[in-house]
């Protein structure tokens, strides 16, 4: 089985100031609780207890989050708000959670490479709190575990159909089916970012990925892009080349909260399922 989760947060979440000049993004509330504990969430329903966060030295207010706070506890003990930290305190409890500082903002493949050490050359999962996904079944991450455990050497991404127009704001993937009943892709390559004329597909790479350790040595064989980022869409690339990767069409619905519409969007859809 999967035993780590790594989850990249250094990001400086821009198109969220003023918030994010003081509250890291991923602490801001999906309608009853910090879209980064969604995400814990997630990986806690698949038995993950184990995570490596990726922040930076700005983001010291998500390990004061996921840390003990007795003297808040003692304070609302035995009152009617005792409940509102039942949840967060259990995840607590329950979860390791080791704070590793990435120095600059190099891509999200470079952020990935932080957690060589941490993973102890094991198959790991990584999801991106900003990608907030909802199934009424099994979670998304809980279903990527499954074809993992059909097909233990290869690394796995989560994909959805995207609108043309949309393309230009993913990773895409090229391939062809391999399980239609499972909806199991065999990925030959993927394009990052492609235009609609460039795309060899309509389907957009999510965050949610189940790499092997194999992805680091090819995170250090890559180049940096144009922006100086590492992107992890052409270390896979490399792993694609040798039949390592598939992906995995996922029964559910993925928000969108790297964006306000999107950050507005999940508030209202978790809304209605709460309410």
């Amino acid at each position: 089985m999967i035993k780590k989760c790594v989850l990249p947060v250094a990001g400086l979440g821009t198109r969220f100031l003023p918030f994010t000049k003081v509250i890291p993004k991923e602490l801001l509330p999906i309608y009853s609780k910090p879209l980064i504990e969604y995400a814990i969430d997630e990986a806690v329903q698949s038995e993950i207890l184990d995570f490596v966060v990726v922040i930076n030295k700005n983001k010291e207010a998500i390990v004061d989050y996921l840390s003990p706070n007795n003297n808040l506890d003692q304070i609302v003990r035995s009152t009617h708000k005792e409940n509102l930290l039942t949840e967060i305190n259990k995840i607590i409890n329950k979860c390791s959670f080791s704070y590793i500082y990435q120095e600059t903002m190099s891509g999200l493949g470079d952020a990935i490479s932080y957690g060589k050490k941490n993973v102890n050359s094991e198959p790991f999962a990584v999801i991106l709190p900003d990608d907030l996904c909802h199934s009424n079944a099994k979670s998304v991450l809980a279903q990527m575990i499954d074809i993992h455990l059909l097909y233990p050497d290869h690394s796995i991404v989560a994909v959805e159909e995207v609108d043309n127009k949309e393309v230009e704001k993913y990773g895409v993937i090229e391939g062809e089916i391999v399980d239609k009943a499972k909806q199991i892709y065999h990925v030959r390559s993927m394009v990052e970012k492609p235009s609609s004329n460039e795309a060899p597909s309509n389907l957009a790479i999510i965050g949610r990925y189940i790499l092997q350790p194999e992805i680091f040595n090819a995170l250090e064989n890559i180049d940096a892009d144009k922006n100086g980022e590492k992107q992890i869409t052409d270390a896979l690339k490399i792993l694609a080349s040798k039949n390592k990767v598939l992906a995995l069409k996922f029964s559910g619905t993925r928000l969108d909260c790297g964006s306000i519409d999107g950050f507005i969007e999940a508030n209202n859809f978790f809304k209605q399922i709460y309410k």
